[in-house]
């Protein structure tokens, strides 16, 4: 099963799980096909946008294991 990690880059994550696109809208991460994407990890954007990094791959993990 795929798993999310601090230093996962964000496009790794929806190409792998494109189900976790709406944690991070919800959250305020809109430019998810921006350059950023392809290089920021999950870690650096959470930081960006206020999140706690290990809630919200809690969160990411979860809901690759339900979808998958």
């Amino acid at each position: 099963m795929y798993q999310v990690e601090k230093d996962t880059i964000i496009s790794e994550v929806l190409m792998n799980a494109p189900e976790t696109m709406p944690l991070f809208q919800q959250i305020g991460m809109h430019c998810l096909g921006c350059a950023l994407s392809t290089g920021e990890t999950v870690e650096e954007a959470c930081q960006v946008h206020g999140v706690d990094p290990d809630e919200f791959i809690e969160q990411l993990n979860a809901s690759i294991s339900v979808n998958a």
